[in-house]
């Protein structure tokens, strides 16, 4: 059954700076339920700390505030117990890819049913401006006045590389049709689903702005997206532009599928 966006509003309203790209990826989320018609009955959203962390609080759902990093094994617990539910993991470059960059790679090649939205800032936002682990060398911020010695992570790279069966990136600055579209195929994908979202912060990171981003971010032509990682690591990879789309989409069984399996199968 359709249900319209405001179904899954609640009296909360989002709290984060004026202009931060967060807003845009909310209002595409919302869209994509919409489109797909999830009972907020059965959507769990899983989030760690940082200013991503906020989401559930702005959506009616089921919603987990967890520790620091830890986002990816409490959500893989609750799709183990609950398969029934729709769930999504939100966190940020930080918590994703920082403290909780080994559940990363582990949700990944379990094929777990489930969609982890990572926005990606390239910055510590919430605690005033540290380089994370995507921020470009070079970068001057508050505690590397002298510019950011260490190089950056690629995160879809990273998720193709750890099994994710379907792997894109999204802007928010372009809201419309594609980042929608976009995150109602990761929604609806049967396996572990990766989208990193482009979402500038408009109070720490000053040289990653909308305006840097309308210069170089570009959405891929229309077509079906490729089944081999080789193919996907060189489409995801971002170069004088920055490719949005989806890099990879394979249909595998997922960890609730194999356990299924091998409780039906004793084996010689």
């Amino acid at each position: 059954m359709k249900r319209p966006a405001h179904d899954y509003e609640v009296r909360a309203k989002p709290i984060w700076c004026p202009y931060c790209g967060n807003y845009g990826v909310i209002s595409c989320f919302l869209q994509a339920l919409e489109r797909l018609g999830v009972d907020p009955a059965t959507l769990a959203l899983v989030s760690g700390i940082g200013c991503a962390g906020r989401f559930p609080a702005f959506v009616r759902c089921y919603g987990l505030h967890v520790a620091h990093g830890r986002a990816l094994p409490v959500a893989t617990g609750l799709k183990a117990a609950r398969p029934d539910l729709t769930v999504a993991v939100i966190g940020g470059d930080g918590d994703g890819l920082g403290i909780g960059g080994g559940h990363l790679l582990n949700a990944g090649r379990r094929n777990v049913d489930l969609t982890y939205l990572l926005f990606d800032n390239s910055i510590y936002g919430m605690t005033k401006g540290q380089p994370s682990p995507t921020t470009p060398a070079g970068t001057k911020s508050r505690s590397t006045p002298f510019g950011n010695p260490d190089a950056p992570l690629e995160p879809a790279s990273l998720a193709i590389l750890s099994g994710f069966t379907f792997v894109a990136r999204g802007y928010p600055g372009h809201v419309g049709e594609e980042l929608v579209s976009l995150l109602a195929e990761a929604i609806a994908h049967r396996g572990s689903s990766f989208v990193q979202v482009l979402t500038p912060c408009v109070t720490h990171n000053h040289a990653q702005t909308y305006e840097y981003y309308q210069q170089r971010a570009a959405w891929l032509e229309p077509g079906p997206a490729p089944g081999t990682v080789d193919e996907a690591l060189r489409l995801a990879r971002p170069g004088e532009k920055i490719p949005l789309g989806v890099f990879y989409r394979v249909q595998e069984p997922t960890r609730h599928e194999r356990l299924g399996e091998a409780a039906v199968d004793p084996g010689p």
